[in-house]
């Protein structure tokens, strides 16, 4: 689905890409080779491509969903350029890294319901992007069982948020079910 740019906020939307890829421009995905803002960008492509989402602010904060919790962007930095809905936004996808590792994940997994349908979007189409990763681009050191656990573990936030999104819950179960068998774990 392509979305017609004068539906979109362009200004505000290369603003966050701008603060995003600031915010990453050391970083790179677990494959040590990916530079990390094509995370993010690949994200709100999934929602306008996939989920036909063309809300600049949702847009926004799929670009700027890994600022807080990735880089040392705070929400309040957040909020005074961006917005307090899309601040919101991006707080409400962003881990408690205070949090052990399992309590984190189980977390993750137990507050998906309560996650708002604009956050849910953001949720799924970020879980889709990192499934994807898992054959495209491996995070170095993850054998074939740790990334089977993490497959396993992103269908269990996915399947407990909301359906807020056809199309994107049933990209979602297509990359989930074709890394499934890339992985050697059949149906």
């Amino acid at each position: 689905m392509s979305v017609s740019p004068s539906l979109v906020n362009q200004p505000l939307l290369l603003q966050a890409v701008a603060f995003a890829s600031q915010k990453h421009r050391t970083q790179r995905r677990k494959d040590d080779v990916t530079p990390y803002i094509n995370h993010p960008l690949h994200v709100a492509l999934l929602l306008s491509d996939v989920a036909g989402v063309t809300d600049s602010g949702i847009l926004a904060a799929a670009v700027l969903h890994d600022t807080v919790e990735d880089t040392d962007a705070t929400v309040g930095e957040v909020a005074a350029h961006f917005g307090e809905r899309i601040a919101k936004l991006v707080f409400e996808v962003t881990d408690d890294d205070t949090m052990h590792y399992r309590e984190r994940k189980q977390y993750e997994i137990d507050h998906a319901p309560q996650l708002s349908d604009d956050a849910t979007l953001i949720k799924v189409a970020d879980r889709t992007s990192n499934v994807m990763d898992l054959v495209e681009a491996p995070a170095v050191g993850w054998d074939v069982q740790r990334r089977q656990q993490y497959l396993r573990w992103a269908e269990m936030v996915v399947n407990n948020c909301r359906p807020v999104n056809g199309a994107l819950a049933t990209n979602f179960a297509e990359v989930a079910e074709r890394v499934r068998q890339q992985l050697g774990m059949g149906s």
